[in-house]
Parts: structure tokens; sequence; C-alpha cells
């Protein structure tokens, strides 16, 4: 935790040892394979979207980490104006999962949900020490935000059945590399226990998240 400031001047009220969070779901899926995609997504948001609601009510902040379109003028409204107005492949999609007023959303340059964003600091704040990791694709982007979670000391679940990747082989082959290499918990979503994961998250130390550079100095009277 910050020792500087508490809070981030009100805008972060959450306290929580799990945090959710939802990858690149907000997409036109308007690229080269995205039809394929779209096919194995669309149960996946049924999944998710039963999750996030158990969430909720658990208690665990949602936060929705997704890609910019390389557009650095974009932000969450246009993003998701575009998706659910202009006729795009990836509507259906984006209907099952649209952010709600209580929901965090970052956004992306890159793969990983942690490069060149403010994720690190939001997490700081809100003391999470578990993240439970959904979206696409499961092969890329939930790939490479599990590794920088995993550098991160960070516990990470990733349900199996809300992940999703162009070739359902891919999605699989992430998955083990998830489970053996970083630990995971990869349990389905209809297995979890939300309300244990909290209650298990606020027993272990809290991750060992980079501070930004003006904060260490400050913390070390610098």
């Amino acid at each position: 935790m910050p020792t500087l400031n508490e809070d981030l001047h009100g805008n972060v009220p959450d306290k929580a040892d799990v945090a959710l969070l939802l990858i690149d779901v907000i997409n036109d899926l308007e690229w080269e394979g995205g039809e394929l995609l779209l096919e194995h997504a669309l149960p996946m948001a049924e999944r998710i979207a039963d999750l996030k609601e158990r969430a909720k009510e658990a208690g665990i902040p949602v936060v929705y980490v997704n890609d910019n379109f390389g557009q650095w003028r974009s932000d969450a409204s246009s993003l998701l104006d575009h998706c659910l107005r202009d006729g795009v492949r990836g509507q259906p999609l984006v209907e099952k999962l649209q952010p709600e007023e209580d929901d965090y959303f970052v956004l992306k340059p890159k793969h990983s949900a942690f490069f060149s964003t403010t994720l690190d600091i939001l997490l700081d704040y809100i003391q999470a020490k578990t993240l439970i990791l959904t979206g696409v694709a499961g092969n890329i982007c939930v790939l490479f935000t599990a590794n920088d979670a995993y550098m991160r000391d960070f516990r990470i679940v990733v349900p199996p059945d809300c992940t999703a990747s162009n070739r359902p082989e891919d999605n699989e082959h992430a998955l083990q590399l998830i489970e053996r290499v970083l630990k995971a918990d990869v349990r389905p979503s209809t297995e979890l226990d939300l309300r244990a994961l909290h209650q298990d998250a606020a027993s272990q130390p809290p991750p060992d998240v980079p501070q930004p550079q003006a904060q260490r100095f400050a913390s070390s009277g610098r």
C-alpha cells in the first residue's frame, strides 16, 4: 500500500484482496480471424457475465483492461459506442459484457494488461493479491497478462471457460502453460468459491508491485 496517499483522492474506494479482470472483451473483432474468435467468445461471454455477477455479490471489483485499437485518443466510452453502434462483428460479444458504472476501465497499448498502463497503481491501491483473469485471446493477451502478474507475485486464477482463442487447441495449450509454469488455478468458473478466494487471499502477504519512480524516491527519503 502506498505510504504517502491512502487513496486516489477518493476515486478508488474499494479495498479487496481479489480483483476480476476482463481482458479485451470490448472488441470489434474486425480483423483477420475475428470471425473464428467470435464463435468461441460468445459462449465464453455467458460464463464471464455469470462470474462477474457473482464477483460483485462477493465484493470483488471488476476491472476491464482493453486494447486501445492503436488510437491513443480512444477512451472507454468511444470504444463502447463503436462496438455497439457501428455494426461491427464483435457487437454480440460486447452486448453481453458491457461495463457498468462501478467497474474500472484501463486502456492498454500492447498485449499485457500491465505494459505501460495504470493497472499496477490501481491494484496497489485496491490492495489486490489474487487476480482472476478472463477474456481474449487466451493464447495472447490473457497469457501475457498472466505472465506479468506472476512476475509481480500475484496469485493467478484463470477459469478455462472464461477465456477463448481463435482455435480451441491454442487456448488449451496456453492454459496448460499458465497452470504448469505460472502455477495458476485453472478450475472452471462454476467451481470457484469466490468468498473462499477472498479469505485465502486475505491471509497472504501483499504482492511485490513495482512502485512509480517518484514514489520510490519519496519512500527512501531521497
